[in-house]
């Protein structure tokens, strides 16, 4: 099988040599290329490539969320087509690696290289469901490129503590639970829309040509799968229902006042497979194909844990079974 590695080197739990032994497992297998990513967005230009050439069956890419994220939007720059594309594995290099552990995948990466030869050995593969984001038309954001993602997407405050995120690792900071938790708390004290949410949810509703609207929403989680991410080995699930095989899930909370925060935190650390968070300032929507979001404002958004700046509209749609994955 002719495959693809695409390689970040800059994958902050793989060292060079651990990724050249990787390489060297994989060739053992495969008629293998590497290609080290050398700019931003240079994965999905590696992944585009090979799917236009028509010759490459497999793409690999080893990397964090960010990595996957830009392979599969590579492989898809002309639309889903499971049965034309190349598929898709993925071996985690990353600090979180959501969407491998969320396809049952090791968070090692020697171990879920093992994984993954282990599956093409036996043929092993599904189709997954993704999540697409777009500029809405007769919005500000209407030219806005559409964009998969593979497991979550946020408009609005998660979406800000991302973006302080990335602001502090620019500037040299690891990427740790530590701070993830200080940009939250420093998100929640300059957050405007605490108390009244700017966030309007509309989509079609249950009779032909009506729309179902929701106001006042302070902040959205869009989820492919669940969990929505990782704190250490622990998983959180607002939305324990998402799944690669439906289309999208939706958590979303109205209030943002300290109490409310305090409650909804609480059920987060909480939730399991079988319960998320819940109550009176909480919306849970379940397989949604269609929506949009909406804002008075510009609010932050981000996608798969890539802060993609502000926007004060974004429409979404679940796409069931586009790409192959090897799991």
């Amino acid at each position: 099988m002719r495959a693809l590695l695409v390689v970040n080197p800059a994958a902050t739990t793989t060292s060079a040599r651990t990724r050249d032994v990787l390489a060297h497992a994989l060739a053992s297998d495969l008629e293998l290329e590497v290609a080290q990513t050398r700019y931003r967005g240079h994965a999905r230009d590696l992944a585009r490539q090979a799917a236009e050439g028509g010759k490459t069956e497999l793409v690999v890419a080893l990397g964090g969320d960010g990595t996957v994220n830009e392979v599969v939007n590579g492989l898809l720059t002309h639309g889903p087509d499971p049965d034309s594309h190349p598929r898709l594995a993925v071996v985690p290099g990353g600090s979180t690696n959501v969407f491998a552990r969320a396809l049952g995948l090791p968070n090692d990466a020697v171990e879920a290289t093992g994984a993954l030869l282990d599956a093409l050995r036996d043929g092993s593969e599904r189709t997954i469901g993704l999540g697409l984001a777009a500029g809405t038309p007769g919005s500000e954001d209407e030219g806005a490129p559409s964009r998969w993602f593979t497991f979550c997407a946020g408009f609005g405050f998660d979406a800000g503590v991302v973006g302080r995120v990335e602001q502090q690792r620019e500037r040299g900071k690891r990427s740790t639970h530590a701070l993830y938790v200080r940009q939250v708390v420093r998100q929640f004290m300059g957050e405007a829309n605490r108390r009244e949410g700017s966030i309007t949810l509309e989509r079609p509703g249950a009779t032909e040509g009506s729309t179902e609207v929701v106001e006042g929403l302070a902040m959205s989680i869009i989820c492919n799968t669940a969990p929505w991410t990782y704190l250490g080995n622990r998983p959180v699930y607002p939305s324990p229902r998402a799944s690669f095989d439906a289309a999208l899930d939706l958590f979303a909370l109205s209030k943002l006042s300290a109490p409310a925060v305090t409650r909804y935190a609480t059920q987060l650390l909480a939730s399991t497979p079988q319960r998320g968070p819940h109550g009176k300032h909480a919306v849970s929507l379940h397989d949604l194909t269609d929506f949009t979001l909406h804002s008075q404002a510009p609010l932050p958004f981000q996608m798969d844990g890539d802060h993609l700046g502000l926007r004060t509209s974004v429409t979404f749609t679940g796409v069931r079974r586009a790409l192959r994955v090897i799991v």
